[in-house]
């Protein structure tokens, strides 16, 4: 790739990592989809520049990927990196008008996340063997997940000096490194607690300022974190498909269950939009009627007997 295809995605890639603050996954895969653009249209447009892109030039890359029984969230997603990648060249001028406006995703139908009870967490946590040696150190990880809705991603890197005891919240650093205060609950603080007091009986650690390690002291990979949980749902007896995801989603919808405020909830999971939040309005039937009967004015007064 060169001249104005070369600069044009150059300069995306440090837009999207400056100014959209993305994660270097989210980065790389955007910048994967306009490298694909760009095949298309060298192969098709004679490699037209950027600022000559048309509504049908990206019509027809859309339908030619659709070619390849792409999954329609994968079509999704392909479309919201073009869409960046147009916004992008419009914010630098190389575009005067948006040719992606009018592109249309492909219906991908809202997929409910798995969630546990609270009961099936408890299982979980009181299926954990606490005289091995990783004990006590995942059933803190079990409490610090659901207590604070964490990604794998954000658990593995949390280091000790996140946490902060007496104002009863912890550092989470989030996709992008942008980070964000999250209240942690004494149940947690306390199994943290009970697994630093075995920690420092561990003959060598590799990194200090990490939370959760392995037993060669060094931090846990994401991969071990999967494993875990699905050993302890498998123990349990949990037949649900789950994942550590899920400690995350259960915390969400627990908390909206609970009546816990949406603009909250997306602040505590580190959502950009509130529109990924919603997803945890999934309560049940007889949650919503219950929540009518106890708080709606006509629903108190019928059951009280008043017409």
């Amino acid at each position: 790739m060169t001249g104005a295809w070369a600069d044009a995605v150059k300069g995306f890639g440090s837009y999207l990592r400056i100014e959209r603050s993305l994660s270097s996954n989210s980065v790389g895969a955007y910048l994967n989809d306009v490298r694909k653009l760009h095949d298309y249209i060298r192969e098709n447009r004679n490699e037209a520049s950027p600022s000559d892109l048309t509504y049908q030039d990206l019509s027809d890359f859309i339908a030619f990927t659709a070619g390849g029984h792409d999954s329609a969230r994968t079509q999704a997603r392909l479309i919201s990196g073009i869409r960046s990648f147009c916004r992008y060249l419009l914010i630098e001028k190389i575009i005067t008008d948006d040719p992606s406006a009018l592109l249309e995703s492909p219906k991908t139908g809202m997929k409910l996340p798995e969630v546990l009870s609270v009961k099936e967490i408890d299982m979980m946590v009181n299926a954990i063997d606490l005289s091995t040696p990783e004990g006590h150190r995942n059933k803190a990880i079990i409490e610090t997940m659901y207590s604070c809705g964490l990604r794998v991603s954000e658990l593995v890197n949390m280091r000790l000096t996140d946490i902060h005891r007496s104002e009863g919240f912890v550092v989470v650093t989030g996709k992008g490194n942008k980070q964000r205060l999250v209240p942690v609950g004494s149940v947690a603080l306390q199994e943290i607690d009970n697994y630093l007091a075995r920690r420092m009986t561990m003959p060598v650690i590799t990194d200090q300022n990490i939370l959760f390690l392995n037993r060669r002291g060094k931090r846990l990979s994401r991969v071990m974190i999967f494993t875990m949980v699905k050993r302890l749902a498998d123990a349990a007896g949990i037949k649900k498909t789950i994942s550590p995801h899920t400690l995350r989603h259960s915390f969400a919808t627990h908390l909206v269950e609970g009546g816990a405020d949406l603009r909250a909830v997306q602040e505590m999971l580190g959502h950009e939009s509130i529109t990924t939040t919603e997803i945890y309005t999934h309560i049940d039937r007889s949650y919503l009627r219950d929540t009518l009967l106890m708080y709606h004015p006509r629903s108190k007064h019928k059951e009280k007997g008043v017409s």
